[in-house]
């Protein structure tokens, strides 16, 4: 449905405001307002939100794939596409697609799938790896992982713009090369990574502003050395990626990074698909996913299950637990025209019922089928 659409009869969230009794105005893709319910303006078709969520679309930072598609093993536009597909009946309605340890060859060969696929729903690339610390290298492949210098960055790098974030282990990276990214405009997110709390610190001064997935494959919490997680709960630079899937991060555990981190603190699902191809073969195991050899190696989650999984086993509030999945990793990327439904911004909204599941979604001004 295309048009202007007025969603009414649901409780409105953006950003810090809710409103029951509200009417979300869109016009030619962007958010107009949100007004009284007696007050919408002639022209506009009303959507009954049927007492659900209205909120602005879900975003999610780290993703591999979803379905049988894995992005990395299949490195096509196509195959990108039905991700894309996949991910808005999610009420995802912005990814990054995230390829982990590879060749250079992959990556560049993604890196012109992306460029040419021109997707209106990902957002770019995130490269996890192939600069990673081999003692804490998780699912990936030891014999891939390599030391960066600013020449292999610059072949890798130099005649794209889509690589938006890179996860790196911050011990071995060189000054010259973290800033060689930072002036390329990369994200620079520590993971994989056996860090002190020295070591992690003097990255994020650095301009190192995030940590993936807190608490997996990182150096530990220990009460002489907090490591990596001590150092991103304490230095108010730095935000965290969370997995809440209460698999690969102990529901506890979320709560006190929770309380620690506060706004710092954002959901990605680390998700992957069913691939029987390639270097990482996963399988699914009911709720999450492993290699053949049974390393736990991406979730099964959606975003929605995330922001469930927060409010229903972790006791965050609504509001928050879906700022967690919108403003915040917005902010992180400087993107202000997504994650929430100020006037102006893009149309990308979701409404959910009280089991969480997905009623409608709004993608660019369409209500999609």
């Amino acid at each position: 449905m295309n048009g202007n659409l007025a969603l009414t009869n649901g409780r409105i969230f953006t950003e810090y405001d809710s409103w029951d009794d509200r009417a979300l105005l869109i016009a030619d893709g962007f958010i107009v307002d949100v007004v009284p319910a007696d007050a919408i303006p002639e022209g506009y078709t009303q959507v009954n939100a049927q007492g659900g969520t209205i909120c602005p679309g879900l975003i999610d930072l780290q993703i591999y794939g979803s379905g049988d598609d894995l992005f990395s093993a299949e490195l096509s536009k196509e195959s990108l596409h039905r991700i894309d597909q996949r991910l808005l009946k999610q009420g995802c309605t912005s990814w990054m697609p995230t390829l982990a340890t590879n060749t250079p060859a992959v990556f560049k060969e993604a890196i012109a799938v992306f460029q040419d696929a021109q997707s209106p729903v990902a957002l770019g690339l995130h490269l996890e790896g192939p600069f990673l610390n081999p003692a804490k290298r998780g699912a990936h492949p030891a014999e891939l992982i390599i030391q960066a210098d600013v020449e292999l960055l610059t072949d890798l790098l130099a005649e794209q713009d889509v690589v938006k974030i890179m996860t790196i282990a911050p011990e071995l990276m060189q000054a010259d090369c973290i800033a060689y990214l930072l002036e390329k405009g990369i994200k620079l997110t520590a993971g994989h990574s056996t860090a002190t709390f020295a070591e992690a610190n003097r990255a994020f001064d650095q301009g190192v502003t995030m940590v993936t997935h807190l608490w997996n494959a990182m150096s530990a919490f220990h009460h002489r050395e907090v490591g990596l997680p001590g150092a991103a709960m304490l230095h108010d630079k730095a935000s965290a990626s969370i997995i809440v899937d209460g698999i690969h991060v102990d529901y506890e555990a979320v709560k006190v990074s929770k309380e620690m981190m506060a706004e710092r603190l954002f959901l990605i699902t680390d998700a992957v698909a069913s691939c029987q191809k390639g270097i990482y073969q996963h399988i699914l195991n009911q709720d999450h996913y492993t290699l053949p050899d049974g390393t736990l190696s991406g979730s099964a989650l959606s975003l929605l299950q995330a922001v469930k999984n927060c409010v229903q086993q972790v006791g965050i509030d609504l509001a928050e637990a879906l700022r967690m999945a919108t403003l915040y990793p917005a902010r992180l990327i400087d993107r202000q025209d997504i994650g929430n439904l100020r006037p102006g911004s893009r149309a990308n909204v979701l409404v959910f019922n009280e089991d969480f599941e997905v009623q409608q979604v709004v993608f660019q001004g369409e209500l999609l089928d």
